[in-house]
Order: structure tokens, then C-alpha cells, then sequence
């Protein structure tokens, strides 16, 4: 018998948002390719249908939900896990803890859970408290109901074994090293610093921000992503390509072959996240050959590893860390070539759809009672 999986809590498939549309975008094609039926949920207007490298295999479903800030998350789930309780898949993946609250649903109906739990959403700066007391008592709903966990960092594993007493499986984001590309139109290679990413202020927007004029004055700036909902740093990243010459805000990018091209030949590229495990920016950026600059985290040091080189959030530090790295040619391209092969080692795209397809397939076809985990004793 074919397995089914019905895929909850994403903007849908193919989408260029996030991490995890990235992730659908590799892992539901491989399924597929292992002898899946395969149905991801999306939201309305978030997907490229026209997409040459959609799968035709995977069966999309648009279902209603509020498109804001506060609500998307939980409405769009909320339709999504009801839509997938009426067609009962043998299993469904779901993403977000926000979504925690619609498992008693699908358990209602039989259907088991494989949760990716993501970072720890109830201590971002971005949600009111409101929200972070939303997504806290979504985390507790999954702990309670889901019959599978994903942990993407070996720190936020430790996190739920310490917090909710639950093990689960440890599956990062993948990356692929892409092929040699064209530099970007008016830039030259290693000639640069990039930063990619949402600006909210958990990815050290405003102390990056007030560094750009100082390394602008020396060298391009590229500043790649929005806030979502044009806010004060759209505003003030807006401001910074008017005033200064040498800046450049492109606002979001879905050309995923430029946005690899702009990391391969970055000169330094800063990541400034400091919430969640994993980043599949980051990730993608090592593999894409990018010279790094990371706030300095938990989660940054466990992909980059004991060769990264990392900041405190203080605008002078970074402008002067990036600055001593872009001055130094020959460092540059040992950074890169490191970079590359820890992607290659760890952060595989096979081996990452491979965990996720074994852990699905043990859901499916084992018995569906109790949750897969908990810890004992």
C-alpha cells in the first residue's frame, strides 16, 4: 500500500519564504520519489504554481486563513489540520509548534504527528507577549499530543529534554553547493558584504544597521530580505540605500539562483539570527562559499563550528570584524573553502530528506498509540 503524508503549517509548495518552504521544497519531491503521496497545505497567493521545478506528483491544497502577523500562523493551521483530519493521510508532518494546538484533530482521527518544533518562537523579540504566550502553549499542546518530534539544533533538543522531558530526532536543514555562477550585476567578486535574512531585530538589524555607514564607506553593501509587513526597518533599510551610494536594499529575493550567486561571491557575509537552531540561511551560505560573519550564538557556533568567527552585538565589533576580513584576500578564500566542506560533511540535502522519510515511514507503519520519546524515569 502507498503511504500518504499531508504536510501542515508552511506557506505551501514550491515557496521561496522561509526554512521551512525550503525544506517541503526538497523533501516532498524525494518522498514522492520513495513511493509517497504527498499533500502540502498553502496559503493563498504564497506558492509559484509555474514553477519549472515543481513536481507534478506532489498535490497542493489551498485552504482560508488571515494573512497577518499575529494570526497566519494559526489560522491557516487551524483550516489545514481539519481539511487533513477529514482525509485522514497516514501521517502528517507539521511545522511550527504554533500548530500544536489542531494535533488533538488529527489524533481524533487516527492520524499520527510528526512535529518539527522549530526554535523557541515564545522568546522572540518580534511577538507581544501575547503572542510568545501563544506559541508556549502551542509548544505544551505538542509535547502532549504529537507522536513524533524534529529538533533542527542539538541545542533546542536539549531545550525539550530539559523543558517537556521528550527526545525526538535530531534533522537539520540540508544544502547543496551550487555550481559556479555569474557575480551579480554591478558587483565584483569578494567585493561585498551581504546580509540576508528577515529584518527584525532578533537578527541584530539595528546593531548591523548602525554599522553599514562605516563599512559602506569602504565597500559595497548588499542587504537582502524585508520585514514582511513594511515596518520601521523596511523603512530604515530603505533609508540606508538612499543616503549612502555604495548600499544597495533589494527587499525579498525569490531568484534563488541569484541569492546563491550573491553569496558565492560575497566577501563577507553577516549573519546576525540569534533565535531558533538551525538556520538554513546559514547553512546555505557555508555551502554557497561565503566568508562568515555570526552573532555570536549557541546555534551559530554548532554549524559553523570551532573555525567561525563571531560577534557580540555591538556595531563597532562587527563593522571592524567584517572590515579586518575584507581586507585579507588569502583569509577569504580559506573561509571559503572551509565553509564548503563543512557544509558537505554535516548539512547534506540526501541525508536530511533520508531522516525525514525514515521517521515518517516508522510513524505510518507502526502502532498508533502513545508518543514517540518521552522520557522516563
Amino acid at each position: 500500500m502507498v503511504p500518504s503524508v499531508a504536510v501542515i503549517g508552511t506557506r505551501g509548495y514550491p515557496s521561496y519564504y522561509g526554512g521551512f518552504e525550503t525544506c517541503v521544497r526538497k523533501v516532498a519531491p524525494y518522498l514522492a520519489d520513495h513511493g509517497w503521496d504527498v499533500t502540502v497545505y498553502c496559503r493563498h497567493g504564497a506558492t509559484r504554481l509555474d514553477d519549472p521545478e515543481t513536481d507534478p506528483r506532489v498535490v497542493t491544497r489551498v485552504t482560508r486563513g488571515l494573512e497577518t502577523k499575529s494570526l497566519s500562523t494559526l489560522s491557516y493551521g487551524c483550516t489545514s489540520s481539519l481539511d487533513a483530519a477529514g482525509r485522514r493521510p497516514d501521517v502528517a508532518l507539521v511545522f511550527n509548534v504554533g500548530n500544536g494546538y489542531f494535533l488533538p484533530f488529527l489524533k481524533a482521527r487516527g492520524i499520527p504527528t510528526l512535529v518539527n518544533v522549530d526554535g523557541i518562537e515564545w522568546e522572540r523579540a518580534k511577538w507581544n507577549p501575547l503572542a510568545r504566550r501563544v506559541f508556549r502553549g502551542g509548544a505544551e499542546f505538542t509535547a502532549r499530543w504529537a507522536d513524533g518530534l524534529i529538533f533542527d539544533a542539538r541545542a533546542i533538543e536539549t531545550y525539550w529534554q530539559n523543558k517537556f522531558g521528550l527526545d525526538g530526532a535530531f534533522i537539520p536543514y540540508g544544502s547543496e553547493v551550487p555550481p559556479p555562477l555569474p557575480v551579480p550585476d554591478g558587483l565584483t567578486h569578494r567585493g561585498y558584504v551581504l546580509t540576508v535574512g528577515r529584518l527584525v531585530p532578533e537578527n541584530s538589524v539595528p546593531e548591523y544597521f548602525e554599522a553599514v555607514p562605516e563599512l559602506a564607506a569602504k565597500y559595497p553593501v548588499v542587504i537582502v530580505g524585508s520585514s514582511g509587513y513594511a515596518d520601521e526597518w523596511d523603512a530604515a533599510a530603505k533609508h540606508l540605500a538612499a543616503t549612502h551610494p555604495s548600499v544597495r536594499w533589494t527587499g525579498h529575493i525569490s531568484d534563488y539562483s541569484l541569492l546563491l550567486a550573491l553569496w558565492q561571491h560575497a566577501g563577507v557575509y553577516f549573519h546576525g539570527h540569534t533565535v531558533g537552531g538551525t538556520n538554513p540561511t546559514l547553512v546555505q551560505a557555508m555551502a554557497s562559499g561565503a566568508p562568515i560573519v555570526a552573532r555570536d550564538t549557541i546555534y551559530s557556533r554548532e554549524v559553523l563550528g570551532p573555525a567561525g568567527r563571531f560577534v557580540n552585538p555591538d556595531p563597532r565589533e562587527i563593522a571592524q570584524t567584517i572590515l579586518g576580513m575584507m581586507d585579507n584576500q588569502q583569509g577569504l578564500d580559506e573561509a571559503c573553502l572551509a565553509n564548503v566542506q563543512r557544509a558537505k560533511d554535516h548539512y547534506s540535502w540526501e541525508q536530511v530528506c533520508a531522516d525525514y522519510e525514515s521517521s515518517l515511514r516508522a510513524l505510518a507503519e507502526g502502532p498508533r498509540v502513545g508518543r514517540l520519546g518521552r522520557k522516563t524515569g
